[in-house]
């Protein structure tokens, strides 16, 4: 018989604190000049690297990008993917639009591709014949976890979608079977608050919980 480890009780103070967790866990546009000392940061990719993954593949791959001129290229990708947005938005909307801050590229001192190895031989296969797809999603629960381990050392993390992904992978020279899932910005906030930028600036509202039930 398998032997049965003691379970660790999480006490009503730390549900608590684990619901301040989420509720803080905020996208972070704005960022000190701070630097994030090295050992912090490899804390909480080795946290990161505790996050569920299907048929424990660990697909995920991470790119510390330090080269001026390679976060250069990224920071013009952003400004041209950004600017083709705004064209596309409705008449109305382009004015608010233009208002948001939607990455952290210039400020914050940490920048983190992540990328998804589908073809890993890690896991043997396990969990992802009839849905391969679960690569990438265990690789955004690998972000998911960056998130909240950086949020609650006090560390602010920034997901930047506007960019076109060939030209990330180009810019990065990663290995072409390698699929971009994000790039993330990560730094002390500059401000800090526990409502979506997007919703206090009038962009969207969260909507309330809805269950189908079948």
């Amino acid at each position: 018989m398998e032997k049965s480890l003691p379970v660790p009780v999480f006490t009503q103070a730390f549900r608590y604190q684990l619901r301040e967790l989420f509720l803080w866990r905020r996208d972070v546009r704005h960022f000190q000049s701070s630097p994030i000392a090295p050992d912090v940061l490899t804390h909480l990719l080795e946290l990161t690297h505790l996050a569920p993954s299907v048929g424990l593949s660990q697909p995920w791959r991470f790119v510390l990008v330090d080269d001026p001129q390679r976060r250069a290229a990224i920071v013009e990708n952003f400004e041209v993917c950004n600017a083709q947005a705004l064209r596309s938005e409705p008449t109305e909307r382009a004015p608010a639009y233009a208002k948001l801050k939607l990455a952290g590229l210039q400020e914050a001192p940490v920048h983190l591709a992540v990328f998804a190895d589908d073809s890993t031989p890690q896991g043997h296969g396990l969990g992802r014949r009839t849905m391969p797809e679960t690569m990438r999603y265990s690789t955004v629960m690998a972000i998911h976890t960056l998130w909240l381990a950086a949020r609650a050392e006090g560390i602010g993390v920034g997901w930047v979608s506007i960019l076109d992904p060939a030209a990330v992978a180009t810019t990065l020279d990663v290995p072409s079977h390698w699929a971009f899932i994000g790039y993330l910005c990560l730094g002390y906030p500059a401000h800090a608050d526990d409502t979506p930028e997007l919703e206090r600036q009038g962009w969207q509202a969260r909507t309330p919980l809805q269950i189908l039930r079948r």
